[in-house]
């Protein structure tokens, strides 16, 4: 049986300083802005903004309605906010027991279905609550038409988020290489 040397080396290395602060920084992924679904979230943070900004230019707080039509503004617009940085700064792949396309699906598909009721209330209050030609009947009216816009790009994201979730057009090995932006 051998013995255990006497001498034996025992220094410590210290990771190279280039691997530690790159393994915690984030880097955006620029690809995914380029992406259907990455622009199309642009779009519906662009086109979310300009509905409840319009709205909360108006007395609002007068009619019930537009608190509903606020709401789902705001909040939609603040998730949306939060999935778009987490795909943007690639979140979501450290994640991975969670299942990104449909969560992305349910959620796609839930905030067109607010939307379309905040679109219904929106354009059907217009008129009951302003008179035509008004300021307040222009900047509702204006809501109106853009939150039908967000609602559509919700839909069409909620398509994609559909396809992406069923993989259509794509195997496994391509989705996991093309880095899965659902």
């Amino acid at each position: 049986m051998a013995e255990f040397p006497s001498k034996v080396s025992t220094r410590t290395s210290s990771p190279a300083q280039g691997a530690g602060p790159s393994a915690l920084s984030l880097r955006p992924d620029l690809g995914f802005v380029r992406s259907p679904i990455g622009a199309l979230m642009l779009l519906q943070l662009v086109l979310g903004l300009l509905v409840w900004a319009l709205i909360a230019d108006t007395p609002h707080y007068l009619y019930p309605a537009y608190g509903w039509v606020m709401f789902v503004a705001v909040f939609l617009w603040l998730v949306t906010i939060i999935v778009f940085t987490l795909y943007l700064s690639q979140l979501h792949m450290k994640f991975d027991m969670v299942p990104w396309p449909l969560v992305l699906l349910i959620f796609n598909v839930g905030a067109t279905t607010l939307y379309i009721t905040a679109f219904i209330t929106c354009s059907a209050s217009v008129e009951l609550t302003s008179l035509k030609g008004t300021q307040p009947y222009n900047q509702r009216a204006a809501a109106s038409f853009f939150s039908c816009l967000v609602m559509i790009a919700y839909g069409v994201s909620a398509f994609f988020s559909f396809q992406a979730w069923r993989g259509v057009g794509s195997n496994a090995a391509t989705s996991q290489i093309a880095g899965s932006y659902a």
